[in-house]
């Protein structure tokens, strides 16, 4: 029998209240600080080498502490450079949210900003429509591939879009998570639209190594 339950994502409001309150009794920002501090430099080591300027895409950027994070490490890395960084995230008020912290963050004057409300889908349809190719040097999609229907494809896309010594950054749950073990057992009981599932049930590896790419995998744990 199907399930009368309904996915999160159909009420926006009532999705970023239970994320909320997920990250208030969980440790996952301390588990992305650590990744931030001592995993990301070394990803980042290369992909400003002999450039003016630093591009940068963001997928799912959410309200921006993540993405200044990151902007934070590429500054240490590069002083002085100029980083071209836009978001592609669909939630009106998460870009507004975004705006907001830039404007109230310091040492950014180095920095342009763009947004772009849509999807990554819409983003990867609108730019092979009006051809608006160009290359990146680093892309990163943090926790937002349980949005996407078709992943294989969307990897694909964009890391046709990385320039030389570029990186492209992923962060999502494992497939041995607590997660997996969630859907394995209560799956039926449910929505069966929820796109979490369609990564949940596959392993992180498989999803990158299926597009023949080469790529390193790095591990974190947080309490939840």
């Amino acid at each position: 029998m199907a399930s009368s339950m309904r996915s999160l994502f159909s009420d926006h409001n009532r999705y970023v209240e239970s994320f909320r309150r997920f990250l208030n009794s969980s440790t996952e920002h301390q588990c992305m600080q650590e990744f931030m501090d001592k995993k990301l430099p070394g990803i980042i080591a290369r992909i400003g080498d002999r450039k003016s300027e630093i591009k940068i895409l963001s997928i799912g950027g959410g309200a921006g502490e993540i993405d200044l994070q990151i902007l934070s490490k590429v500054q240490i890395q590069y002083p002085g450079i100029h980083i071209n960084n836009e978001v592609v995230e669909p939630s009106a008020e998460q870009i507004a949210k975004y705006k907001e912290l830039v404007a109230k963050t310091s040492n950014l004057e180095n920095i342009k900003f763009a947004w772009h409300k849509e999807t990554s889908s819409e983003y990867q349809n609108r730019i092979i429509e009006k051809k608006e190719f160009q290359k990146w040097d680093f892309i990163h999609m943090i926790q937002m591939l349980y949005y996407v229907k078709d992943i294989p494809a969307t990897l694909k896309f964009f890391h046709s879009l990385l320039a030389t010594n570029a990186k492209m950054l992923i962060i999502l749950v494992s497939g041995i998570s607590g997660w997996d073990k969630l859907w394995k057992k209560y799956g039926s009981r449910l929505p069966q639209d929820d796109l979490c599932q369609s990564v949940c049930k596959q392993k992180g590896n498989d999803l990158i190594t299926e597009g023949k790419k080469k790529h390193q995998m790095a591990k974190g744990s947080f309490n939840h």
